[in-house]
């Protein structure tokens, strides 16, 4: 581990990037740095061989033994003021250790390898959701199209617990993108299609999960392969689309051959 530098000034340019990742969900984007928070993404990373170039850890903890693995990974340490801490996640209780990591460069999609495309998820928590679903499941990469909540922010990187570092992700992807996966297309439907149980599911695939009120769009609609929909027995209009996708990712699992049922948690590049 580095020497610890202990800041106790809210004007430290890392806490100043830190809070501008906070405010505003796309500012990864032109700052070209993530906000992890908590010692289990941090792990994630490490796991996928990510390097951690700077780690903030709160003064209360900074002896902590159960992080030491972490700080010790860390090219630089910065130990912040109790006072100050409060500043660094949205979370009513923040967790006692984080990481400014780079933003993953553009990665490219891959012919024929599973996929979950997004339409315009809106929010943060289902699309987080989703990605950690896929990565238990074995897909192997998601698109996330123009429209969709911003895929690196912080609040969708707590949600995904660590998925992200498990896939092959491509952000503000276009339909140029998804046919280039030349895998047939899954299209979910509150109202209309076979369910899912009932039908012979294709592997690969790629699963689509639309926007939380609008559904799927028109024109990925006219590319599905099969339309497919979840029985609701209890008389609900429909599931939300986290949970939809839980459904549909785990029974495709399922029906997929035992002999390829490995793990697939390297991601595509």
């Amino acid at each position: 581990m580095s020497t610890p530098t202990r800041l106790a000034s809210r004007s430290n340019p890392a806490l100043v990037r830190v809070r501008k990742l906070l405010a505003d969900p796309q500012a990864y984007r032109k700052l070209g740095e993530v906000w992890l928070e908590g010692d289990h993404l941090l792990r994630a990373a490490l796991a996928r061989g990510l390097v951690l170039p700077i780690v903030l850890v709160s003064e209360d903890h900074a002896g902590d033994p159960a992080l030491r693995g972490l700080l010790d990974a860390a090219r630089k340490v910065l130990v912040v003021e109790p006072r100050l801490w409060r500043d660094t996640s949205a979370l009513v209780s923040p967790p006692p250790i984080a990481a400014l990591v780079a933003l993953p460069g553009p990665m490219a999609t891959v012919a024929g390898a599973s996929a979950v495309i997004l339409d315009r998820i809106q929010d943060a928590g289902n699309l987080g959701s989703i990605l950690r679903t896929a990565a238990a499941f074995g897909v192997q990469q998601v698109l996330a199209l123009k429209g969709c909540t911003a895929l690196w922010s912080p609040k969708v990187l707590r949600a995904a617990m660590g998925a992200h570092f498990a896939l092959t992700l491509r952000e503000e992807a276009t339909l140029d993108d998804v046919a280039q996966l030349q895998l047939p297309l899954l299209i979910t439907s509150s109202h209309a299609g076979i369910e899912p149980a009932s039908a012979r599911l294709p592997d690969p695939c790629a699963w689509v999960f639309g926007h939380e009120g609008q559904g799927v769009a028109d024109e990925l609609q006219r590319r599905g392969a099969l339309s497919l929909r979840i029985p609701l027995p209890g008389g609900e209009e429909s599931l939300n689309v986290a949970a939809a996708a839980a459904v549909c990712l785990y029974e495709s699992m399922r029906q997929r051959p035992a002999a390829l049922r490995r793990d697939r948690h390297e991601p595509v590049r």
